[in-house]
């Protein structure tokens, strides 16, 4: 730490992502970002000009050999666990953008591995830091929606279509690490199938569909789609008292909670009575802080703290082990996957 008690953090990645962690650790106040580190100069030189105190370099060694505390990689998914146990292994803390790592097996070591060396290994779930899912989980762990039934989700657009991994593993993390961060601890999936089609001709699936399989009566479902018209972001969180509707593309309501559902009475046990609850709708005022910098703000303070952070490596974990059963699914034509 700097002198005024200051993360002092370098960024790996230059490219889409590594700009707006620059920005956001930069404004959190919590952190100093010293380097920037990328294979093309050019482009970190560019990122880095308004911003004269960081150094910009393509060496990776010179970094880690620094002082600093932390690094904070944004780079490729197939980098994430070299670069991620190479900067344990030097001794820093560790923020990966999702997903943790390109297996199960490379996560699992990463974990091990900041579990050993006493550090703080995070994954930048990002969508766990908006004010949206963060009122989602208040709503759902304080019981106010009931036993939670169902996790409904769609996400879906034109593009990007990527080259090296299908759709649900482009997409559905998002949605994954939402489901794992709202739910209760002891309400974790059990198994997963998964359906999808080559559309596009790329070798991986371009339309896909995840169910998430539970050890009681609850199913969750992903819907992730490079090819569609138009760009939807739901959410569909249903209880046994009240349901949720998160809509992301929303510009202000994001949240409505609905005091909606179905009664079942039981004065005749050979036949079902239905009766149904149209209560009020509510839209709740949410956190107006950006995402990235309370995601920022939680990584730097895990550190200085001593604690795990919200999206720690476990969540990490948990998310790619539901990603590579669903791959197994896929290949299974849609099987059911148990998860480790």
């Amino acid at each position: 730490m700097d002198n005024q008690g200051r993360i002092q953090l370098a960024v790996i990645g230059a490219g889409y992502w590594g700009p707006n962690l620059v920005r956001n650790f930069t404004a959190s106040g919590a952190a100093v970002v010293t380097h920037l580190c990328d294979l093309d100069l050019a482009r970190a030189n560019k990122v880095a000009a308004p911003y004269p105190a960081i150094q910009t370099t393509t060496d990776l060694d010179a970094v880690l050999a620094s002082p600093i505390d932390a690094v904070a990689i944004a780079t490729p998914v197939r980098t994430h666990f070299p670069l991620a146990k190479k900067a344990l292994l030097a001794g820093k803390h560790v923020l990966v953008e999702k997903p943790l790592a390109w297996s199960v097996a490379e996560g699992e070591e990463l974990v091990a591995l900041a579990a050993a060396k006493g550090l703080v290994l995070m994954c930048d779930h990002t969508f766990c830091y908006t004010g949206a899912v963060r009122k989602m989980r208040e709503l759902v762990r304080s019981g106010e929606i009931g036993e939670v039934l169902y996790f409904d989700s769609v996400r879906v657009n034109l593009g990007l279509i990527q080259s090296d991994v299908n759709v649900l593993w482009d997409l559905a993390p998002h949605d994954l690490s939402i489901l794992d961060y709202v739910l209760p601890d002891d309400l974790r999936p059990i198994a997963v199938s998964a359906q999808g089609v080559d559309a596009v001709g790329t070798g991986f699936a371009s339309v896909a569909y995840l169910t998430l399989h539970f050890a009681r009566p609850v199913i969750a479902n992903v819907h992730a789609n490079w090819l569609s018209p138009v760009k939807v972001r739901t959410t569909l969180l249903g209880g046994t008292k009240k349901m949720i509707v998160w809509d992301d593309n929303e510009p202000s309501e994001k949240i409505r909670i609905y005091d909606k559902g179905i009664d079942i009475g039981d004065e005749d046990p050979n036949r079902v009575r239905v009766s149904y609850r149209h209560g009020a709708c509510n839209i709740p005022v949410l956190e107006p802080t950006e995402a990235l910098a309370r995601m920022a703000r939680e990584f730097c303070l895990s550190i200085s703290e001593g604690r795990a952070p919200e999206t720690d490596g476990h969540a990490g974990l948990r998310v790619l082990r539901a990603l590579a059963a669903a791959n197994r699914s896929l290949e299974a034509a849609g099987a059911r996957v148990e998860l480790d």
